[in-house]
C-alpha cells in the first residue's frame, strides 16, 4: 500500500553498498499530501494509539530538530494508510484507535 503513493524508501544499489535514499514519490503528491495531513490528525485526535505512540517515542529524542520531524511524520503517514487498507480490507482496527459510533 505504502508505495502505491509513494511512502517507500528508494533504494540505490552499487556493488557491495545498499543505501536507503528519500521516499519514492511515484504516487500521486495529493494523495501523498492528503495521508501526511492525516497522520497529523491522528496523532492530534488519536493520541492513545499505538502509531501516535510510537512517533512520541521516536521524536523524544528529536529535539528541535525540524527535518527530522518531518521524516517520522511521513513514516506515520506510511503506517497510518497501511493500517486504515487493513481496516478497509479486513476490518482490522488499528491497534489503541478510539472508534466513535455514529
Amino acid at each position: 500500500m505504502g508505495a502505491c503513493v509513494g511512502l517507500v524508501p528508494q533504494p540505490y544499489d552499487s556493488g557491495n553498498s545498499r543505501v536507503d535514499q528519500g521516499i519514492s514519490k511515484q504516487g500521486n503528491r495529493r494523495v501523498r499530501a492528503l495521508l501526511i495531513q492525516m497522520a497529523w490528525m491522528w496523532l492530534r485526535y488519536q493520541s492513545g494509539s499505538v502509531l501516535a505512540k510510537w512517533f512520541a517515542q521516536r521524536w523524544a529524542g528529536g529535539g528541535g530538530n525540524k527535518r527530522a520531524k518531518r521524516i517520522a511524520i511521513v513514516a506515520v503517514a506510511r503506517r497510518l494508510a497501511i493500517a486504515l487498507w487493513r481496516y478497509l480490507k479486513d476490518g482490522t482496527v488499528p491497534e489503541g484507535a478510539a472508534l466513535k459510533s455514529a
